[in-house]
């Protein structure tokens, strides 16, 4: 008897122990070893909020739910605005924005829509393990919009870029649903930049906002250069590795689900979570803004922390009354605002030590010195097809290796992409087929790798 009661007694208190470690963790804990961003490189992220809320308007010349501040654009530089009726659903909507005063060019799209059954088409369009590209896997309905996008876009972002002297930065920014179909945009054109004039990766730039998972960890790491995410405080969505598909089914019963993948996800060691290549992450370099404190009342002043996490990855789901308002674009762009003021202010209360020119240069060195140290670090911990970029041949022959299994659903997502997109017979770039250049057929009919097309897309 005195034996059954010691094990019960053991057994209540593991199970108080597990409770109070899941109710007393916060979102500030994911980030509390990373350094702090800087005004420049979080500057642009208040701003394209904006622009991401632009998309929401039917008229920005008379703008009818404005945040506060105003959107702060020109209407007369906006190129063109896509709506639900012109992307028949393979899309969500959005924005081609030409910014001269910032020389950018900006394509906003717009995060889910819950009462728009095309988004979720897009969604659903996918089962884990299904969709592997670049050498790792990706969300298949994602990738499938991606390359609509730019069998539509790419030759009026290819026009901007050339006509404004091949100097401006060529930015994609998405909110939630948006967020995954910017970032594979970004991969694809990252590869193929001489399909858009020639545009080089360093003015190419991605911002996923409350970001999807939408690609494996291997490419979440490996484009952290021109991918950032940001996450607000305790936002659910790149914290819960449940498939999106399987979240928006439970839309309406959101915290129950989310109890039960945080009851499921303490059992499974972390070292096999890194091991699952097909398990989705929120992609590149994070940037989490932090505005609560434990057992405070109340929001902060929010702090900016930033980092290229490869272990620990917002792995944890937190259980907060703010998991899904955090994930709000409005919430977003206000307290990014707030944060950007917070980081002037104290950047300019501190003594220059040195002329900003050089604090940009050194600053530039330490971003891709944490680049180079995370894709390291994700060799060490055998994250799969995980290889240095900076070992050209190695790279070639792991992608080679990798992605002939994935063959015959890249053939099948080339096919679905071109029933479902009709495009002119002229010279205009075809995406489907940047896309196949990847692999040949070989002769039992079989689709292959295509050595040559793989080492010149690197």
């Amino acid at each position: 008897m005195s034996i059954a009661c010691g094990f019960e007694c053991v057994v209540v208190l593991g199970c108080m122990r597990w409770v109070w470690k899941r109710c007393t963790y916060i979102g500030n804990d994911d980030s509390a070893t990373w350094p702090p961003a800087t005004y420049d490189e979080f500057e642009p992220i208040p701003r394209l909020c904006r622009t991401i809320l632009a998309v929401y308007e039917d008229d920005l010349h008379n703008p009818k739910f404005p945040p506060e501040g105003g959107y702060r654009l020109n209407p007369n530089w906006v190129v063109k605005r896509v709506t639900y009726r012109e992307t028949l659903g393979n899309a969500p909507p959005y924005l081609i924005y030409l910014d001269h005063e910032h020389h950018e060019i900006v394509v906003a799209i717009r995060g889910l829509n819950l009462v728009k059954e095309s988004d979720y088409k897009v969604l659903m369009d996918n089962k884990l393990g299904k969709q592997m590209f670049d050498g790792g896997y990706v969300h298949h309905g994602l990738l499938k919009a991606a390359i609509w996008m730019l069998n539509k876009e790419s030759e009026t972002l290819k026009r901007l870029w050339v006509e404004n002297g091949k100097s401006y930065r060529m930015i994609f920014v998405g909110h939630s649903l948006g967020s995954g179909v910017a970032s594979l945009l970004t991969i694809i054109v990252a590869n193929h930049g001489d399909r858009l004039g020639g545009i080089p990766r360093s003015l190419l730039r991605c911002y996923a906002v409350a970001p999807a998972r939408c690609m494996s960890l291997n490419l979440a790491v490996k484009y952290a250069d021109v991918i950032h995410s940001v996450v607000l405080q305790d936002d659910f969505l790149p914290r819960t590795p449940t498939p999106l598909e399987d979240i928006f089914k439970s839309v309406f019963c959101l915290p129950c689900l989310l109890f039960l993948v945080c009851l499921r996800d303490t059992f499974i060691p972390e070292g096999r979570k890194l091991r699952d290549p097909r398990r989705l992450y929120a992609p590149g370099r994070m940037y989490h803004i932090v505005e609560r404190r434990f057992c405070r009342c109340g929001r902060f002043p929010p702090d900016v922390r930033t980092a290229i996490p490869v272990d620990g990855r917002f792995e944890h789901i937190v259980l907060s009354c703010n998991a899904t308002s955090d994930h709000g674009i409005i919430w977003i762009q206000r307290e990014s605002e707030k944060a950007l003021v917070r980081i002037k202010e104290a950047t300019s209360a501190e003594a220059p030590t040195t002329p900003p020119p050089v604090q940009k240069i050194e600053r530039q060195h330490t971003l891709e010195k944490e680049h180079k140290k995370a894709l390291e670090r994700a060799v060490s911990l055998n994250i799969p097809h995980a290889v240095p970029t900076d070992t050209d041949e190695e790279l070639s022959v792991h992608k080679e290796d990798e992605s002939a299994r994935g063959v015959a659903e890249t053939a099948s997502l080339i096919e679905d992409a071109s029933t479902s997109t009709s495009h002119s017979t002229d010279a205009r770039t075809n995406w489907n087929d940047v896309v196949e250049m990847l692999f040949t057929q070989d002769e039992t009919g079989k689709l292959t790798l295509n050595k040559e097309a793989s080492c010149t897309t690197e």
